[in-house]
């Protein structure tokens, strides 16, 4: 390969349930080439290093000798640990255990925001504001409900673009109503401080659940939080379609509230539960709650708010962060 030329790099996005692996091909600071991706339950590897294999057996060659990989835990310190799997990843040892010269680790949600850098616009869908393309320059908020809530900035300017990741999901938990007053009331029995993940993230929803279930002096059924989604998304619960649109205020105040911070020139949403939420967002509560800042609702309700729609924001945005950063070698 000549200096400058194509690199065909392993891109590598891995959660707490699944790693998903792609070769991509990146040239001048951009992915150019994203191929098929391969996923692979974490629960049935090892570690990281075993699944690496797997997938090199999978497509049957060896592998480039550079590699992206996208992981969904901070990324600081000398061993890194994921929240809800048990693999162990120490940054030091990645050229050895995974055979490569050259690597870029980044924290997902960084990923993500690389990712809605580089995807081109047919892979955005309007949620609200005007409906118009991002910005080619200025700050874009890009947030995405997970199972935290993921927070990133995105910088571009006519030299490029910059990501700054953020950790503005732990930030204070702020109620508008009573509703929301009662939801931090239940939230505060077990946290002495509560954070917007709280609320805003998939678990975020049982307990929007059962302080709703409790305002109407029900006993709130014991379902975990991907039952109840289920039956939201379904529209085959009252008390369920009600924490779904509650959800979606929720989610609107807190992006708004993180692009008044950012002075964003557009929003986007991200994450497989925002796109879970693709056609309920925009007849939801959303749009107002996010405009819904006092002497800045005019600008607000300025702002577009897209959705990223790329199947695999994840794998692209790694392979995105090895193109626009270049990669360390191995050490």
């Amino acid at each position: 390969m000549s200096a400058g030329g194509p690199t065909e790099i392993v891109a590598a996005d891995i959660g707490g349930t699944n790693a998903r692996f792609c070769l991509a091909t990146i040239a001048a600071g951009r992915v150019v080439a994203l191929g098929e991706s391969t996923t692979l339950a974490t629960s049935a590897h090892a570690s990281v290093q075993t699944a690496w294999e797997a997938f090199a057996a999978h497509i049957g060659r060896p592998l480039p000798r550079a590699a992206a990989i996208a992981i969904a835990a901070p990324v600081e310190g000398e061993v890194i640990r994921f929240t809800n799997n048990p693999w162990v990843i120490r940054p030091a040892l990645i050229p050895e255990r995974l055979g490569v010269d050259r690597f870029v680790l980044v924290n997902d949600f960084e990923a993500v925001a690389h990712a809605v850098a580089q995807a081109p616009a047919s892979d955005f869908a309007h949620l609200c504001g005007p409906d118009a393309p991002l910005p080619a320059t200025g700050v874009i908020t890009v947030i995405g409900p997970g199972t935290g809530l993921g927070v990133a900035i995105l910088d571009r300017d006519a030299a490029g673009y910059r990501v700054l990741p953020t950790e503005g999901g732990h930030i204070d938990f702020a109620p508008t109503d009573a509703i929301e007053d009662a939801i931090l009331a239940r939230l505060r029995q077990r946290h002495r401080r509560v954070s917007v993940e709280r609320v805003v993230s998939g678990p975020g929803i049982v307990d929007i659940h059962a302080a709703l279930a409790a305002l109407e002096g029900r006993r709130p059924p014991d379902l975990d939080d991907r039952a109840i989604w289920t039956a939201a998304l379904a529209g085959a619960d009252s008390l369920a379609n009600a924490a779904l649109d509650r959800f979606a205020q929720a989610l609107g105040g807190v992006a708004g509230d993180m692009a008044l911070a950012h002075g964003a020139a557009a929003v986007v949403v991200a994450g497989g539960l925002g796109l879970r939420l693709r056609d309920m967002l925009p007849t939801s509560g959303f749009a107002q709650r996010f405009a819904a800042k006092g002497r800045y609702e005019a600008r607000m309700g300025r702002l577009p708010v897209r959705l990223i729609t790329h199947p695999q924001p994840g794998l692209l945005g790694a392979a995105a962060a090895f193109a626009q950063k270049g990669a360390r070698e191995g050490r």
